[in-house]
């Protein structure tokens, strides 16, 4: 059987993102399996309010302003060639979604 291995990555260092995603890609294609991507949504900006004190909410700081960057990728193969290329340890600030399809032959 055929799948399609979405990897979904997301950070807010985009340096490190990038590093990772290119080890991913450069990996896979050195095993022969079919890569599309990296794609590279625009990035999400987050704010979050700093209160000046917890019993007085009117007082505050500027909102703290944080961005977070994603990439996607899909890789396609079989179950073992993309379990190698995906078998690598990612850092602590990144993120990982996985979604596995599993594409069958159609019976002719």
């Amino acid at each position: 059987m055929t799948f399609v291995t979405r990897l979904t990555l997301r950070s807010g260092d985009r340096n490190s993102l990038d590093k990772i995603v290119g080890d991913i890609k450069h990996s896979a294609e050195k095993k022969g399996v079919r890569v599309r991507g990296p794609h590279t949504p625009p990035p999400q900006t987050y704010r979050a309010p700093q209160y000046k004190r917890l019993d007085d909410i009117e007082r505050k700081f500027p909102p703290w302003e944080y961005n977070v960057y994603e990439r996607w990728i899909e890789i396609s193969g079989h179950d073992a060639s993309v379990r190698r290329v995906t078998d690598i340890e990612f850092p602590k600030g990144i993120h990982v979604e996985v979604e596995v399809l599993q594409v069958g032959l159609k019976n002719s």
